[in-house]
């Protein structure tokens, strides 16, 4: 073969691979999506408000029907960016009414398709990178006053994106034996005390002095979000009350030398990995089953020893 002629085939071999590349880019060192929204860093979801539930599956049209998609939390008129690296279409219309919110875009590449609505983007056509500006959040506050404002996003297949917005948290130290915070607005993992129901912490007495307390009680309000307390598998659902009442719902987390089981809680799914500080779901309505109890999650290790001493800054008082 000539030196020509090889110089050709080198070129020709150099053009296909680009070719597929640009196709079928390298996925596996961003297999978590960039920041959405200027403001909130993690991606945040929504939790619940009078409107309804920001979570994959949350209820919809009065029970009738199922959220396909994921709110990230966004304040009106935020900055928003590109989760990928893609091609843009789009508008994307989902209330079909021109109301104030009524606009969004699809992003298609680096292994994934999304729409993102309630925001405007700079525009509907061309490439965009990673983390790039893509456009504005609208004013949801004029369409729903009172609502967590947020981008709704939305896999074009309507599988579960939560996964690809939740960023990357490193393994959880074995030599570490506090857990992360459980739910938010309690950082150090606050215990249940007691009240007209009974008290939160381990061995506390139940049914009527006739059993003990095998798990402890973390202070969580009706609708927060919940996260993983360490790394693990998931499995599930996990029922204690086995009456369907409205926090007869959990999940088992089994990894990093522990084994949990977090009841009153609805997690984001049933199976599957997570990692420590993950959303795992969203704390069930006790208000409406226990009126006037302290709202918790049930912890209880798998094999009923006492879970305290794993949660970070953990308190509690036998009163």
């Amino acid at each position: 073969m000539s030196a020509l002629s090889l110089v050709a085939l080198v070129t020709l071999v150099s053009t296909v691979f680009a070719n597929q590349l640009d196709a079928h880019p390298p996925q596996q060192q961003h297999r978590h999506w960039a920041q959405i929204c200027n403001g909130n860093p993690t991606n945040k979801i929504r939790g619940c408000d009078r409107y309804g539930c920001g979570h994959f599956g949350a209820d919809r049209h009065s029970g009738k029907g199922k959220h396909t998609g994921v709110d990230v939390i966004c304040a009106d008129g935020a900055t928003v960016y590109a989760p990928f690296s893609g091609q843009l279409s789009g508008p994307i219309r989902i209330f079909h009414n021109g109301n104030a919110i009524d606009d969004g875009v699809q992003i298609t590449g680096s292994g994934y398709c999304v729409k993102l609505v309630c925001i405007h983007p700079i525009r509907y056509h061309g490439q965009i990178q990673r983390g790039q500006q893509l456009g504005r959040m609208l004013p949801m506050q004029k369409v729903f006053p009172g609502i967590i404002s947020h981008i709704h996003v939305e896999n074009c297949d309507h599988s579960d994106p939560t996964q690809q917005l939740t960023p990357v948290v490193p393994p959880f130290p074995q030599q570490d034996s506090r857990w992360a915070t459980l739910c938010s607005g309690n950082p150090t993992n606050e215990i249940r005390g007691c009240d007209r129901y009974g008290c939160g912490y381990y061995g506390a007495p139940r049914q009527n002095g006739k059993g003990k307390h095998r798990g402890v009680d973390v202070i969580c309000s009706d609708g927060a979000t919940v996260y993983a307390p360490f790394s693990g598998q998931l499995s599930g659902p996990i029922k204690i009350f086995h009456n369907g009442n409205a926090i007869d719902d959990g999940v088992q987390i089994r990894g990093s030398g522990f084994c949990v089981k977090l009841v009153c809680i609805h997690p984001i799914r049933y199976s599957g990995t997570i990692s420590k500080g993950q959303v795992l779901g969203r704390m069930l309505p006790m208000q409406r089953v226990f009126p006037g109890i302290t709202s918790h999650i049930h912890v209880e290790n798998c094999d009923r020893s006492d879970p305290t001493s794993n949660l970070e800054k953990g308190k509690w008082q036998r009163e």
